[in-house]
């Protein structure tokens, strides 16, 4: 029989369990998680069983959901269980199941699908942010901040071991603070905290995708949050909503731009069309289920499930709806509630009013905008879109060179989403054949790199000779996540032209700042814990941190590192002068600093580069 994949499983289920452990089971735990790999076979009546040995057998039933979120749906024939090792293993070798979230507002509403949750009532302006009942509540509640405290302890635990010692019981730590955070009404930090548990399996797993950035970036919003509401300075804000809040009422007329494929980690796939309203404000309309990258690519043509409206997505990107009724959360989504009306209206052209003015903003103003709202909002959002006309310089190495118009910044295009089966590589490759040629690009900059955009659609500069010539039905721009560029939509070379070079890639401010030194003792400490960064600053190594910042004129980078590295040396005595471990509270505040410090550096630098 083929191995089983195992169900998901609750994080207060895996929590509970682990808590049940004595101490010396404890110990053994990751080795029987490891046990566990490709020994989950099918049972019967939808159950999956997982055998140690002749004698015991753990069967996982999971519920209606699919996923195992009571601790009876998990048992085990051994004389200790429930409180065995065997149960806890499965437990904690299946994959972590989303946080439920609470019932709509409206009990007569549909349940959503991915993407397109129920809306609240709110009245609707404009660029309104809902307000609900938890929102205006002025600052945490005593539960709240008592949660939030042990959110951060357990945070700070988790830090302080590392990705090397981070193991099943630190990570079910976590998950047990993250419940209580659920508990107390604080959804976005229990999201924070399964972002983290969520990276430091996907590290000691060592995957393919994995990125210690990203984790590091997880632990820092993680620790942040936390502090802010244990605080007590933080208000709803901080605290979040378990579901997307949306505004309804009121009419509204969008505009497509391009759609986007959608590709997540666990499994899904999808498309998100991208709209335009009639002040500037962007909307997005979402479809997105399970099935991965054939979901994807099939999902650009799906009907769109908005208030009937006879469109697909293809249609939309190329079109726009009269919505009335319309529900809208705080960051743009459309939400598709039973009072939503929709009505199919003519487009608009790139060149064309109001979607040509979001394109005539000066790109530095459009991306210091973007990079802010992206640092401000929670959990996994990105910058927001942007758009600019550039001249492709040429191919260098992973990307393409390009100047943007008018005297702007020497600026990077790397692809949006690199999976092989989408278009998006296929054609930047195609558009760096072509140097001269000039776009007008709609993308997301890159936080993390000097002047980088990923784009998401092309189009044709007006007026401009060696631009693109698209099919009328096209509609004026190409979404690179699906349409394929070919040869004759390119304007022919001139007779004689020598093809171009793209030239010298310009200073990358990103790169060539110090910094990397500060984000590198910041990783060492995800990866390898607090010992690791004590014995990366030791002895001549802790003078090269410092010296290099201050003399690049960062003697706040400088400070901070330096007292994290005394903070991660420090080894305090007990009464009777034995070395005791210290506290992890001093060492996550002096992490923290450091990481917010060099996040706010590196936004700076990033968005310096569009100059």
């Amino acid at each position: 029989m083929s191995p089983e994949p195992l169900p998901p499983v609750a994080p207060e289920v895996l929590a509970e369990a682990v808590g049940q452990l004595t101490a010396r089971l404890r110990k053994k735990l990751d080795a029987a998680v490891a046990e566990c790999a490709g020994k989950a076979l099918a049972g019967s009546g939808g159950s999956v069983e997982v055998r140690f040995g002749e004698d015991t057998l753990v069967i996982l039933r999971p519920g209606p959901s699919g996923a195992v979120t009571e601790p009876g749906q998990a048992v085990c024939s051994c004389l200790l269980a429930p409180r065995c090792l065997h149960r806890a293993a499965v437990l904690g070798a299946a994959p972590l199941a989303d946080a439920d979230t609470v019932p709509p507002a409206d009990p007569a509403a549909p349940e959503p699908s991915e993407g397109t949750p129920p809306p609240v009532t709110a009245p609707l302006t404009a660029s309104s942010v809902p307000v609900t009942t938890e929102e205006a509540r002025p600052s945490p509640t005593p539960a709240q901040v008592d949660a939030a405290a042990g959110l951060w302890l357990a945070a700070a635990e988790a830090l302080a071991a590392g990705v090397t010692a981070g193991g099943t019981v630190v990570q079910a730590e976590l998950l047990r603070a993250a419940h209580s955070a659920r508990l107390a009404g604080l959804p976005r930090a229990e999201a924070a905290a399964l972002r983290v548990v969520r990276g430091l399996r996907t590290a000691r797993e060592r995957h393919r995708g994995q990125r210690l950035s990203d984790l590091t970036a997880a632990f820092r919003t993680l620790l942040a949050g936390a502090a802010a509401l244990a605080s007590g300075a933080a208000g709803a804000e901080g605290a979040g909503t378990a579901r997307r809040a949306y505004a309804e009422g009121g009419s509204l007329r969008v505009l497509g731009l391009c759609r986007e494929p959608v590709l997540s980690a666990t499994g899904y796939g999808g498309v998100t069309t991208h709209l335009l309203g009639p002040d500037g404000s962007l909307y997005t309309l979402s479809d997105v289920r399970p099935g991965g990258v054939s979901r994807a690519k099939g999902a650009g043509t799906a009907s769109v499930a908005l208030g009937g409206a006879v469109l697909d997505h293809a249609g939309l990107a190329r079109g726009g709806l009269l919505i009335a009724g319309a529900t809208v959360s705080a960051d743009g989504r459309l939400g598709a509630g039973r009072g939503v009306r929709a009505t199919p209206v003519r487009g608009a052209d790139w060149s064309q009013e109001p979607v040509a003015a979001f394109f005539a903003r000066p790109v530095r103003e459009a991306v210091a905008s973007s990079l802010d709202a992206a640092a401000s909002a929670p959990g996994d959002a990105g910058p927001a879109l942007l758009g600019c006309d550039v001249e492709v310089l040429g191919a260098a190495d992973d990307h393409l060179l390009a100047r943007v118009l008018d005297g702007g910044p020497l600026v990077r295009l790397r692809v949006a989403h690199p999976h092989p089966e989408l278009a998006h590589a296929e054609n930047l490759r195609r558009i760096g054949g072509f140097p001269g040629v000039v776009l007008r690009v709609l993308g997301r900059p890159d936080p993390d790199r000097a002047a980088t955009l990923r784009p998401l659609a092309v189009g044709p500069v007006p007026g401009a000779s060696s631009s693109l010539r698209l099919p009328e039905e096209w509609r004026g721009h190409a979404d690179l996540g699906y349409d394929r560029l070919q040869g004759d939509h390119f304007p022919r070379p001139e007779a004689g032209a020598a093809p171009g070079t793209p030239g010298p890639a310009g200073t990358d401010p990103l790169a060539d700042a110090p910094l990397w030194r500060v984000r590198r003792l910041l990783e060492t400490g995800v990866a390898g814990g607090r010992r690791a960064v004590a014995e990366a600053a030791r002895g001549a190594d802790r003078t090269a941190l410092g010296v290099p910042l201050r003399r690049a004129g960062l003697a706040g980078a400088a400070e901070l590192a330096e007292g994290l590295a005394a903070e991660a040396d420090r080894r305090p005595r007990d009464s009777f002068g034995r070395l005791v471990d210290a506290s992890p509270d001093a060492y996550a505040r002096a992490w923290l600093a450091s990481a917010v410090h060099l996040d706010a550096a590196e936004r700076a630098l990033v968005t310096a580069s569009w100059s």
